[in-house]
């Protein structure tokens, strides 16, 4: 296994690969998968030569909390975060400490459920040039960043390489059918409204989120991650104006600091510079700790799980 500023791989000698996303490398163990969110960091859908440390432990033991919140409405894959008993040798349980989880093998359905209580990003883009986002039709005049009347759910496919894709509810339902399409727009926007009342009661207003969602024998049940910065946006309530673009604690001060430079957003990515990595570091850590309430220290990661 290799360790540098930041966890960006791992190689695991005992358990075979099931699968290298952008952020985080997944292993079989039978009928169940082992998740080990590593510290690389995407923008523009390009991993970054230069890790975030402690950014896979952040986001995982968001999502631990996460999980646990929301466990009374829905079922989700998460079983353990114990490695102590996996077949991995003394080194390999060591760097995986806080940063892994046990899982339910679930079949992943290929649709992200995005819910949106804010007009930002994407949608804002959309908002501009035809009023509407996903085909959901919105009051003329709005701001960017202004507080929609009723949160939205806004489907988007999943895509292997290159941008997911916006697609309407209509699309969804011929994709997947009206059952599962009311399914999971109903336990999105559910999952939403309560994930956003709490964080907003911590200081954080959640503007938008995506949800991921797998069958699980007979039931559908959560699966990857769950509200981090990395699959939501995160706004200080103090920073909130309607009409500009509140201070995050996502991706977007990586983004705004590349957007800066000559690239054409294609491999090979530039380094990041020392006190973008810090700086990013404090967004994360500042997240979790007005989010869980917990200060986020070196031994977090093992004393929280």
């Amino acid at each position: 296994m290799k360790a540098q500023s930041g966890l960006r791989e791992t190689i695991l000698t005992r358990l075979p690969l099931y699968r290298r996303g952008k952020v985080r490398d997944l292993y079989h163990l039978g009928d169940r998968l082992l998740i080990v969110a590593t510290d690389r960091i995407s923008a523009f859908d390009v991993v970054l030569p230069t890790p975030i440390p402690d950014k896979g432990k952040i986001l995982t033991a968001l999502s631990i909390f996460w999980f646990r919140f929301l466990d009374s409405l829905s079922q989700h894959h998460l079983l353990s975060t114990e490695v102590e008993e996996l077949p991995l040798t003394p080194e390999e349980k060591n760097l995986l400490q806080g940063r892994a989880m046990v899982v339910k093998k679930a079949q992943r359905i290929d649709v992200e459920c995005v819910v949106r209580g804010y007009l930002a990003g994407s949608g804002w883009r959309e908002y501009q040039t035809k009023g509407e986002i996903s085909g959901i039709k919105l009051p003329p005049g709005l701001q960017e960043a202004e507080r929609l009347p009723v949160p939205i759910f806004t489907p988007a496919i999943k895509a292997e390489t290159g941008h997911d894709y916006n697609i309407s509810e209509g699309e969804l339902r011929k994709k997947l059918g009206s059952w599962l399409t009311d399914f999971l727009k109903e336990k999105s926007l559910i999952l939403y409204q309560k994930a956003a009342e709490y964080a907003r009661s911590r200081g954080i207003i959640i503007a938008d989120t995506k949800f991921e969602f797998g069958f699980w024998k007979d039931d559908v049940i959560l699966i990857d991650e769950l509200l981090t910065p990395d699959s939501s946006r995160f706004w200080a309530v103090e920073d909130y104006h309607p009409g500009s673009s509140p201070r995050s604690f996502d991706k977007q001060y990586v983004r705004d600091y590349l957007e800066s430079l000559n690239w054409n957003k294609l491999p090979p990515a530039p380094e990041l510079p020392p006190e973008v990595v810090e700086k990013t570091q404090e967004k994360y850590r500042e997240a979790y700790q007005r989010i869980t309430g917990w200060e986020w220290t070196l031994e977090t990661g093992k004393s929280e799980m």
